[in-house]
Formats: C-alpha cells, sequence, structure tokens
C-alpha cells in the first residue's frame, strides 16, 4: 500500500493503524505485524515504521517488547467522578469498584502499609510537617480485569495514624475517613489538584506504559476541622485510559 500525502508518511501510518485499532482489526493484546511487514505493506522504510510505532506508544495504543513486537493495549475510557462538595460516607461503596463494575470490568485492589517513615518533601510540605515528624504510607495498586489501572498512595501524619492497625486501614477511602473520624481527625474538606505529567520509572512499570507517555496525577489534600491536613493521597492514572468529571451541587456553583 502506498500513501500519498503532504503529512509526513510515518504520522499517515500511524493514523491508519490508530484507525485500524480503533475499530478493532486489531484486538488488545495482539500482536502488530513486523517493522518488515508494514514497511512492505505501505512501501515505506523500516526507519519510517518505527517512527510511526513511536508515536502510537507514546498515545498508549500499542506497547512494545525488544525482540518480541508491538501489542496492542486495551485503553477502555473510564470515567473516574468525583462529587463536591459531598464527603465521603461509611459504608459507601469504593468509587473504583462501583465504576469498574458499570464498565463491565472485575475491580481487585492490593494494598500494603508501611510506617513510620520519613515522608517525600513536597508530601510533607502539603502536610505542614517538620524534619522530624513522620508519616504512615497506605499504597493501593488498582485493577480492573487484572490489568493495572490506578496507583494510590495515602500519606497520613504518624501523630494520628500511630495507633492505626494494618489490618484496620480499609481499601476504600470511605472506610479510612470514617476510622479517622472516630478518632477525632475526621476530614471536614477535600481538595484534588490535577496535572499531567511523565510517569516515574516505577510508576510506568505498574502500569504497563512507557516512560514517554503521559499520566494524571490527581493529589487530594483531606483537612480536619482544626484546618490541619489528615491526608494527602496521590493518585496516578494512565492518562489515555481515564477522563475526569467531577459534579457539584448548583447552591455551590
Amino acid at each position: 500500500m502506498t500513501i500519498q500525502d503532504p503529512r509526513p508518511r510515518y504520522a499517515q501510518v500511524a493514523d491508519v493503524l490508530r484507525a485500524e485499532i480503533r475499530s478493532g482489526v486489531w484486538s488488545p493484546g495482539e500482536r502488530l505485524p513486523s517493522q518488515p511487514e508494514l514497511a512492505r505493506r505501505f512501501d515505506l522504510s523500516q526507519t519510517s515504521i518505527a517512527r510511526a510505532m513511536e508515536v502510537l506508544r507514546a498515545e498508549g495504543m500499542i506497547r512494545s517488547e525488544f525482540g518480541g513486537g508491538s501489542f496492542v493495549l486495551d485503553a477502555p475510557a473510564t470515567k473516574r467522578v468525583r462529587a463536591i462538595p459531598k464527603s465521603f460516607e461509611a459504608g459507601t461503596p469504593s468509587g473504583f469498584a462501583a465504576q469498574m463494575r458499570a464498565a463491565g470490568l472485575e475491580p481487585r485492589t492490593t494494598l500494603s502499609v508501611a510506617g513510620p517513615v520519613e515522608a517525600p518533601a513536597g508530601i510533607a510540605a502539603r502536610l505542614g510537617l517538620d524534619g522530624a515528624d513522620q508519616v504512615m504510607v497506605r499504597t493501593r495498586r488498582m485493577f480492573a480485569d487484572d490489568r493495572p489501572v490506578q496507583l494510590a498512595t495515602s500519606y497520613i501524619p504518624w501523630r494520628i495514624a500511630e495507633g492505626l492497625q494494618p489490618a484496620e486501614v480499609e481499601t476504600n477511602p470511605a472506610g479510612l475517613y470514617t476510622l479517622l473520624r472516630d478518632r477525632g481527625h475526621g476530614p471536614v474538606l477535600f481538595a484534588e489538584e490535577i496535572e499531567g505529567r511523565r510517569p516515574t520509572p516505577e510508576e510506568a512499570a505498574f502500569l504497563s506504559i512507557p516512560e514517554a507517555q503521559f499520566v494524571f496525577e490527581v493529589t487530594r489534600i483531606a483537612t480536619g476541622a482544626d484546618g490541619r491536613p489528615v491526608e494527602v493521597c496521590v493518585n496516578v492514572l494512565n492518562l489515555s485510559q481515564w477522563r475526569l468529571r467531577y459534579e457539584w451541587e448548583g447552591d455551590n456553583a
């Protein structure tokens, strides 16, 4: 197949393959033809094909394995919904789990807890900690149909978390906030900050994405009645898999 268009030829190849992936010609997990095969199909050099594949990798459409070829990634558009100014209520089903099931996917979350440990400098500043203060770190790794889709890391000042047992710390944020409320540290205000950035090597490895691909970083700050933050939670999501939608009541617009 020969492409005739004033745009760069590698961009045209990327357009064709992107359209084929979206239309189902190539299914999630399926291996794409090799670069020599694509070069023959489009009557182009392998250098042009390699540039086209790099475009698709950066968009999160495919992943490549050294010596193993390129494979189509599953990238469902899943809404992550936030309600403002409603707080998390006890007993509320996990928003993540409900949204995944609504999308026809089976959610799974693993939890790890560590502490007391030193907080990263940026987190310590958000929590208003000094150099001697430490935190509990609560990390949730979240999957849909066993595919990694979100990483959520919470930092809780050790002055609050010291009496908590790892078994008490629920994977559902509502459970955590209820636990803090029962101990006199219930959050009364939530704020979220959103930015796009490159993932760290560890985040890229977990999400199975190239380090060149962008992610959403959604940082939630939960503040107690005394005006002091009781938790900072950093959510990292593959930008190509998520849309963010926020809702609030009309009286607060």
